[in-house]
C-alpha cells in the first residue's frame, strides 16, 4: 500500500520540518517513508500503514512541532493526504 502526504504548503516553514515529518512517519509505522519535492510518501507492506493511521501520526507531528494553530490535514484523492493552511480569523 502507497499513501502519499502533500506538505508542499509545509515548505514556508523549513525544509526541517519536513525532513522531521518523514523522520517521525519513519519511526512510528517502521514503513519505507521517502520525500521528493515537499510530497512524503509512505510505503507500507502491513494493514498497519492506513490512510487514516497517517492521517493521526501527520495531526500529531504537528502537534508536537507546534504547528497544529497553523495547519490541518485534510484527505486529498484517494490514497493522499494534504497539510492546508488554516485561515485564521482577523481581529
Amino acid at each position: 500500500m502507497e499513501i502519499t502526504v502533500d506538505a508542499s504548503e509545509l515548505k514556508d516553514e523549513g525544509k526541517e520540518v519536513i525532513q522531521g515529518l518523514v523522520d517521525f512517519m519513519k519511526e512510528k509505522t517502521g514503513a519505507d517513508v521517502t520525500n521528493e519535492s515537499n510530497k512524503v510518501t509512505v510505503k507500507g507492506e502491513t494493514s498497519a500503514v492506513t490512510k487514516k493511521y497517517l492521517r493521526v501520526l501527520v495531526k500529531k507531528y504537528l502537534h508536537k512541532t507546534e504547528l497544529k494553530e497553523y495547519y490541518r490535514v485534510i484527505s486529498g484523492d484517494e490514497d493522499t493526504l494534504k497539510v492546508k493552511e488554516r485561515k485564521l480569523e482577523e481581529d
